[in-house]
């Protein structure tokens, strides 16, 4: 019978240290399910950009009833080259670590970080410490570790079957005993699976921008840094040292989802709830919008109601659920935000989805008259789906980076960053960087990366390396097609969202680490904004659109507002009709100008229904053609149920 006991890896690196971890999060916390680890740390360099990522995997695999612990960590490069892995007991340790990640990575040019050891005498009271020294003696760095981090600090001993392990093993625990040290098993992971380790070389190749044939003693001794069977670690390792991981992984008791994200409250004034202000808002933009001649009595305390019954119920529908799911905060802050852009005469406008809310049309968020259109609330937000909601917020492009500076002057560098986006290796950039780690010339890697589009399928590119000629009985020309198959999807750096804001009470670095953007006066946290959606974080999108300076531009030379353009007027729609839009947004591409001769937009709601439907899911799914018939009366329409003709 094997012996398979039960083991905890603290020391997992993934891709998200660029260029060097050779698996994803979501495989290496799979594949550990898989082998029946009790936990993993997911340990990025100066990074917790990965986390998000494993935490969806640890719940996939608790969905297929394989349990394992997610631990978000860290590690750190010393001065002497050894690697210290941070791992938090409880939130407030996860928040030292953090904060600790984004004074690195704020104090030192983007991709960089820099943390003299001193810097890890300030408050690291609730983390736990795994040092995996290079093998050298190193009696300094062990005792001083030993001293911060009293009873709460390891030595790691890696087992990767080389011919000095015995003597290296021997050293170290020299070392150990020495500085009171205790002892534990890790394997220094950079891939979920050995059959990564070329994948590995390719990478270090790319980062240190050599062929593999020349990486030397800069590649790995051997494939052994991936995760191993428990049989195997029980053959390598004393089992005390195993079951000192485990041990570990329990003193570990904090979860990512139990961060506490509050919204700011400074747009409250003193003295009113969230709640209060909001509603006084919405009902002064009700009179605002509609005026205050009474449709229906009112209700008490607000005077004869100038809206319709039916809209008054949409409007408390769409508050009390606000208020249930605690967004109020969140609705008023992008209100101030947008008034003060309008304050300072900057054209905007939400969109999307918010703009199938009253409140955000009562508050100025949006244009969309919810008294002039049928719109569905339940899209923007919803108890069913229990999504926090997502406004997004066009300015004139031009003058967009003067409300990025207002929320940074209101909030604070330190409580208001831009979302990341991840940029990932697509079919070219895969080919040309792997290709140049293999070896193959400049001309090569750019014939092969010519033929290739972004959209190109991974696994496709055998056809398509074929198709130009290429021996696809070369050795070297099928690692080329495995190894582009593998990277393509590989985070390859952060860069800032479009405009995505992330805006919190407490500081963003005790959630995540807050680093430098390329652009001057500008930071970025470590997630994207699918991590944000996973978490409940809340972002609110200041995005920049060149047509609204063009109108605001166009006003000007005019000597009108936008709110004297008539809502529809027959001559506009008239020149519509025959496609007599150059010029003119979302209606001037070939494909809109041939489909409006033929759809003929009489009214505002056509016109949604003209830039909805030259859409690729409609072409493709054949709708266009059926529906121009049916809308001129030449086809029958057919409902599945009585139910959806009122829908549709």
């Amino acid at each position: 019978m094997l012996n398979e006991p039960d083991y905890a890896e603290l020391t997992c690196i993934s891709n998200f240290t660029f260029l060097t971890g050779a698996s994803h999060p979501q495989e290496l916390v799979a594949h550990a399910a898989g082998l029946g680890y009790s936990a993993i740390a997911i340990c990025d360099e100066c990074s917790m950009a990965g986390v998000v990522r494993g935490l969806e995997e640890a719940r996939r695999c608790a969905e297929r009833g394989l349990s394992i612990q997610l631990i978000p960590g860290s590690s750190f490069r010393l001065e002497n080259g050894s690697r210290l892995v941070l791992l938090p007991m409880n939130q407030a340790g996860y928040t030292q670590i953090c904060t600790l990640v984004t004074r690195g990575r704020r104090d030192a040019p983007k991709g960089e970080y820099a943390l003299p050891n001193p810097r890890f005498e300030r408050n690291l009271d609730d983390c736990l410490a795994l040092w995996l020294p290079t093998g050298e003696d190193d009696l300094l760095t062990a005792h001083w570790l030993s001293s911060y981090f009293p009873g709460r600090c390891w030595m790691g001993l890696t087992r990767s079957l080389g011919p000095d392990d015995a003597r290296r093993t021997a050293r170290l625990l020299g070392m150990a005993q020495d500085a009171d040290l205790p002892l534990t098993a890790c394997g220094d992971v950079q891939m979920h699976t050995r059959s990564r380790r070329m994948l590995h070389d390719v990478l270090a190749a790319i980062r240190h921008g050599c062929p593999v044939s020349e990486l030397g003693y800069r590649a790995l001794p051997s494939g052994e840094r991936h995760l191993r069977s428990r049989a195997l670690l029980a053959e390598l390792f004393e089992p005390e040292w195993l079951a000192e991981s485990v041990a570990i992984a329990r003193r570990c008791t904090f979860r990512l989802d139990e961060l506490n994200y509050r919204y700011p409250r400074e747009v409250v004034p003193d003295g009113k709830t969230p709640s209060q202000y909001l509603r006084e808002l919405v009902e002064a933009g009700i009179v605002e919008r509609w005026g205050n001649r009474g449709q229906n009595q009112g209700r008490q305390g607000f005077g004869p109601d100038p809206i319709s019954k039916e809209l008054r119920a949409q409007i408390e529908k769409e508050l009390v659920l606000i208020g249930e799911m605690d967004y109020e905060s969140y609705f008023l802050t992008v209100y101030d935000i947008v008034r003060f852009a309008r304050d300072r005469g900057i054209l905007c406008q939400g969109r999307g989805s918010a703009a199938n809310s009253a409140v955000c049309f009562c508050l100025g968020i949006t244009e969309v008259d919810p008294a002039r259109m049928n719109m569905l609330f339940e899209r923007f937000i919803s108890r069913e789906r229990d999504e926090p909601p997502d406004i997004d917020v066009d300015f004139e492009h031009e003058r967009r980076e003067e409300v990025i500076q207002y929320i940074y002057r209101k909030y604070g560098r330190d409580r208001a960053a831009l979302a990341a986006t991840v940029i990932s290796y697509r079919p070219r950039s895969a080919i040309r960087d792997v290709a140049k780690a293999l070896g193959f010339s400049l001309d090569q890697s750019d014939q092969l990366a010519r033929n290739t589009a972004w959209w190109d399928n991974p696994e496709g590119f055998t056809e398509r390396i074929r198709q130009q000629g290429f021996d696809l009985g070369n050795l070297n020309i099928r690692h080329l097609v495995h190894l582009v198959q593998r990277i393509v999807g590989f985070p390859r750096h952060l860069s800032q969202h479009v405009g995505g804001f992330v805006i919190s009470e407490r500081p963003l670095s005790t959630l995540v680490p807050v680093e430098n953007a390329a652009m001057a006066d500008r930071t970025v946290i470590q997630w994207d904004k699918e991590d944000l959606e996973t978490l409940g974080l809340l972002k609110v999108d200041c995005l920049a659109l060149g047509m609204l300076t063009a109108i605001h531009r166009c006003l000007d030379l005019v000597g009108m507002e936008i709110s004297e353009v008539p809502p529809e007027d027959p001559e506009t729609y008239a020149m519509i009709q025959q496609a007599d839009t150059v010029g003119v947004f979302q209606i001037e591409s070939r494909a809109q100008m041939a489909m409006l001769p033929r759809l003929k937009p009489a009214c505002f709601y056509d016109l949604v229904i003209e830039v909805a439907i030259v859409r690729p899911g409609p072409i493709q799914g054949n709708m266009v053609h059926p529906y121009l018939q049916r809308r001129r009366g030449l086809e029958q329409v057919d409902y599945p149920s009585s139910e959806l003709r009122q829908v549709l």
